[in-house]
């Protein structure tokens, strides 16, 4: 669609995970250099990969494949919503192997033989379980029975298992400490920092075929990184639709008001991040700041100016009119208990004194950055008929003790 105005010989920023395309940040280098020696060094062990939704695993895993000698054959499981018997089929499949009117016995049997023989071959036999958060215990255990097919001196199946950030979360169950123990490479993918998205950004481009098809105002990158936090998926999604924007208008600038929109109207279609509300990605009082394991942490630093009574009453009457403030606040908070919930059901003790402290600390966290109630004026105050006064703000003043009463 837009290719050719911009001078691209493809879409530089599709979904899809192209090896081709493959920006190898500090996190994605490491991943791939574990994939690598994890299969080559023959460490018999498994290779864990982990990293949040769309930072980019399953396009390092396929860049791994691509780049290895051909005496490396692959089983790739990518639907992981399957039986036991179904799981088999699928590596048997991806292998070659024939699976009509096949026992599992038999399945188990034909695996097996079928290892051996490319051992003899010197060839080494790889499985790939893709999004494998999504496995019951009982599936993983039987993936580790697998590993369990062996030699005097060496493994016949070496597996590697990437999936989200809560399977480290299933494979620290007490159940699944034998499996735990089989884990010889281990590696997390964290999201891009500021500078490598914008390196990746100009690096899509450039493999697309020309790296000056647009040009970024200051703060576009800014904007693009805070909405996205760092996620290539996310990234790409921005990027793409500011290209057919940028198509539509015939300008090959992309202006802040151009990202603002585009986020603005994704935001309000999708709801990526369930904790933000869309105005706050353009706030100019917040900032990024990167913590060493490059991970990015959103902070808002609060403005030095004060609420005046003018500003003070404006606020309350939004609140009391739209109650906006208080509907951001207790979705939040219903989020974080559903969270503890969910913790309660799973049994993770752990985690759930923090978790409480942290909803608590939030509420004080929430009432301390409300504005203070405006002070009345003598005109403002109104005869209730019973002898008693009635001000503007009484109804908010009451919602307000409602929802932050004090102990």
């Amino acid at each position: 669609m837009y290719t050719s105005f911009f001078g691209l010989k493809s879409k530089p920023f599709q979904l899809t995970p192209d090896p081709e395309f493959l920006f190898l940040s500090s996190a994605h280098r490491k991943a791939l250099t574990y994939l690598e020696y994890g299969i080559v060094s023959d460490s018999g062990g498994f290779i864990l990969i982990t990293g949040e939704v769309g930072t980019g695993k399953t396009t390092a895993i396929r860049s791994m494949m691509k780049g290895l000698k051909e005496d490396v054959i692959f089983s790739r499981i990518n639907n992981t919503r399957l039986t036991s018997d179904q799981l088999l089929v699928m590596i048997n499949d991806d292998f070659g192997l024939d699976t009509k009117d096949r026992d599992k016995t038999q399945m188990l049997r034909d695996l097996t033989d079928f290892l051996i023989e490319q051992y003899g071959k010197r060839r080494k036999s790889v499985l790939i379980i893709d999004e494998a958060q999504n496995l019951s215990p009982e599936l993983l255990e039987e993936i580790r029975l697998l590993s369990n097919l062996e030699t005097d001196k060496s493994k016949l199946l070496q597996i590697i298992i990437a999936g989200q950030p809560e399977l480290r979360k299933i494979l620290a169950t007490p159940e699944l400490r034998a499996l735990r123990q089989r884990i010889a490479v281990s590696c997390n993918i964290n999201p891009l920092t500021r500078q490598e998205t914008e390196k990746y950004i100009y690096h899509r481009l450039a493999i697309a075929g020309n790296s000056k098809a647009v040009i970024f105002q200051d703060g576009d990158i800014d904007l693009i990184h805070n909405f996205s936090r760092g996620i290539p998926r996310l990234i790409n999604i921005v990027c793409d639709f500011l290209l057919v924007s940028a198509f539509i208008e015939k300008t090959k600038e992309i202006s802040l008001d151009m990202v603002k929109d585009v986020i603005s109207d994704l935001e309000k279609e999708n709801r990526y991040w369930q904790d933000e509300i869309p105005e706050r990605y353009f706030d100019n009082t917040r900032v990024l700041r990167e913590t060493p394991k490059n991970s990015v942490k959103l902070e808002v630093i609060p403005s030095e100016s004060e609420f005046n009574d003018v500003e003070r009453k404006a606020v309350f009457e939004m609140i009391s009119d739209k109650g906006k403030m208080f509907d951001y606040a207790i979705d939040r908070l219903k989020t974080d208990v559903d969270l503890l919930k969910a913790e309660i059901i799973n049994r993770d003790s752990i985690n759930m004194d923090t978790k409480l402290k942290d909803i608590i600390k939030e509420i004080m966290e929430i009432k301390s950055q409300l504005p203070r109630e405006p002070k009345q004026k003598t005109s403002e105050i109104q005869d209730r008929g019973d002898g008693g006064v009635k001000t503007k703000e009484d109804s908010v003043k009451n919602l307000w003790a409602k929802i932050f009463r004090k102990n």
